[in-house]
C-alpha cells in the first residue's frame, strides 16, 4: 500500500465542522491525505454527539465510508473507534477550580508562568488517567498569552515533564496544524522516543486535511513518514485492530 500522510484529527457537521464527512473525504483526497473524523464527544461542546444512542448513530454513519474514526467514547462502543484523540480545552488551576483555555482573560492574579504550571500539571493527569491514542494540540493555551514567545513561556523543565508523560503513557504527541508547536518540543518528543502524530483540527474546507505544516516539521527532524502515528499500523486503545 502506498504510504499516505494520515489527518487523525478533523471535525465534521457531526460536531463543529463545517463540512459534510463527505467532503470531508473528498478535501482530504484532493490534498492526498488519509482522512479520519475525529468529532466531539461530550456535553461540554458543540456537538450532535451527546449521548450512547447518538455515539452509535455517528457511528453508523461513519462506517458508511472509507474514513478513520476517532473519539472519545462509551466503553460498550469502544472497538468501533480507530483511535480516541484527548486534549485541555479546560485546565484545573492550583486553588481546584477549572478555567477553559478558550476565554481570552486569565483570572485575576494568574500569571503566564502560573498558567503553564496549571496546563502542564493538568496534562500529566490526562496522560495518567485518561487511555487515549494521540494528545491532541499539546501546546493549546488561552489566546491572553499565544503572543509570548513560546521558548519563553515554555521552559525546558515544563517541556519535559510533558515528553515524559506522554512517553510513560504510550500517548502519542500531535503537531498541529491549527496549534502549531514550536520546534524545540517537537524535537524533545521525538529524541524521547515519543510518537508523532499529524492533526489538522480542521473545521472548514481550507482547513481540513491540511497538514502540510506538520508532515514537513516531522520530516525536517528526521522522523520517517511510516514512524508518524497510523492507527492501522500501530494500534490502538481501542482495541479496534486486536485480532
Amino acid at each position: 500500500m502506498t504510504w499516505r500522510p494520515v489527518d487523525c484529527h478533523a471535525h465534521s457537521r457531526h460536531s463543529d465542522g463545517a463540512l459534510t464527512v463527505t467532503e470531508v473525504l473528498e478535501r482530504a483526497a484532493a490534498l492526498g491525505v488519509r482522512p479520519s473524523i475525529t468529532d466531539h464527544i461530550s456535553r461540554d461542546a458543540p456537538t450532535t454527539v451527546d449521548s450512547p444512542r447518538a455515539v452509535a448513530e455517528y457511528l453508523d454513519d461513519l462506517e458508511q465510508y472509507d474514513v478513520l474514526r476517532g473519539g472519545e467514547i462509551p466503553p460498550e462502543t469502544v472497538r468501533r473507534f480507530t483511535h480516541r484523540v484527548g486534549s485541555l480545552h479546560s485546565i484545573r488551576l492550583a486553588n481546584g477550580s477549572y478555567f477553559r483555555v478558550f476565554h481570552r482573560d486569565l483570572p485575576d492574579g494568574l500569571s503566564p508562568r502560573a498558567y503553564m504550571e496549571a496546563h502542564v500539571s493538568s496534562l500529566e493527569s490526562l496522560a495518567r488517567d485518561m487511555p487515549v491514542d494521540v494528545f491532541a494540540h499539546p501546546t493549546l493555551v488561552s489566546p491572553s498569552i499565544r503572543e509570548i514567545d513560546p521558548h519563553d513561556l515554555w521552559s525546558e523543565a515544563l517541556e519535559q515533564r510533558l515528553v515524559t508523560a506522554l512517553h510513560d503513557a504510550g500517548i502519542a504527541f500531535e503537531i498541529s496544524n491549527r496549534y502549531r508547536p514550536h520546534e524545540r518540543l517537537v524535537r524533545r518528543a521525538a529524541a524521547a522516543g515519543v510518537r508523532l502524530s499529524l492533526g489538522s483540527d480542521g473545521h472548514s474546507r481550507q482547513q481540513v486535511a491540511d497538514i502540510a505544516f506538520p508532515l514537513d516539521l516531522a520530516r525536517s527532524i528526521g522522523v520517517r513518514d511510516e514512524d508518524l502515528y497510523d492507527p492501522m499500523r500501530h494500534g490502538s486503545r481501542t482495541g479496534a485492530f486486536d485480532a
